[in-house]
């Protein structure tokens, strides 16, 4: 377990607080509770940032970082997600189709790389643009929400976030189709 590793760790552990707080706020309306929240979050993400400086600097780069730091990125989103979607009567919800597609692209890459796996041997996946900027504008929709500023630009934001979840998916299905393709295991057997 590298140090790297014990980062992810940890970010994985602040997600559940996070939660609670989001939670907390919804039901009782403090303002402490969403400033959690927001500080949460915060530190999540930078230390996202420590982890991936620790394993480069360091030389700490291993297969369970490879799992556990993209896992920690999507826990803390989707969870992010699903907890601003519910009715709240302190927060501008963050509109439910974002959390619906954003969920269904990640249950479709998950059961897509399983079927590489399981067919190929080891899926490939590479980092897209489009996933990259997904996800700044889905974590840019959390903190706007979290802010509580005005929701005709939460409304913007939450817009790019679904094209470019919707763009990602696709070239993720794409380069899946491509993997499961050029594998010998995907021909069809001959009849004898």
């Amino acid at each position: 377990m590298t140090t790297a590793n014990k980062v992810t760790v940890f970010r994985i552990l602040l997600i559940p607080f996070f939660v609670y707080q989001i939670l907390g706020f919804r039901d009782d309306g403090l303002d402490w509770h969403r400033w959690l929240a927001l500080s949460t979050f915060a530190a999540v993400a930078v230390l996202d940032g420590v982890d991936g400086f620790i394993a480069r600097r360091f030389n700490q780069r291993s297969e369970l970082g490879a799992v556990l730091d993209p896992t920690a990125d999507k826990l803390l989103l989707v969870s992010a997600l699903v907890t601003l979607s519910l009715t709240h009567t302190h927060l501008d919800p963050v509109p439910r189709w974002l959390t619906f597609l954003v969920l269904t692209r990640d249950v479709l890459l998950v059961a897509g790389s399983i079927l590489i796996h399981y067919t190929v041997g080891t899926a490939k996946v590479r980092p897209r643009w489009s996933g990259k900027i997904a996800t700044v504008l889905q974590m840019a929709t959390v903190i706007w929400t979290l802010f509580r500023w005005p929701q005709s630009v939460q409304w913007w934001l939450a817009m790019g976030a679904t094209v470019t979840t919707v763009a990602s998916g696709l070239q993720y299905l794409w380069d899946g189709m491509q993997q499961l393709a050029a594998s010998p295991r995907s021909s069809a057997s001959p009849r004898q």
